[in-house]
């Protein structure tokens, strides 16, 4: 347990563990749906920025972006997007 502390402790302070969280937000299935804030992380200069400022001690999340979807029965259930900084 305290070696699995350890390591997930090392691999969150880590610069390639950063630059590992941004690109798996910014390559997968949801990289185009964008938060409240409508940033997208298209560009490598973007991607780049986003890894630096990760993990900054006076860091406060935003509020979710909500939008509905249709369920099967026809009503319509909420879905919240966060922004990609909160995301990786």
């Amino acid at each position: 347990m305290e070696r699995v502390r350890s390591l997930q402790r090392l691999l969150a302070r880590s610069f390639a563990g950063k630059l590992m969280a941004v690109k798996r937000v910014s390559e997968n299935r949801g990289k185009r749906t964008a938060g409240v804030d409508n940033e997208l992380l298209d560009t490598p200069a973007k991607k780049w920025r986003q890894a630096k400022k990760l993990n900054l001690a006076d860091y406060k999340p935003q509020p979710l972006k909500r939008t509905y979807i249709p369920k099967k029965n026809g009503k319509k259930r909420p879905l919240g997007i966060p922004v990609m900084q909160d995301r990786a």
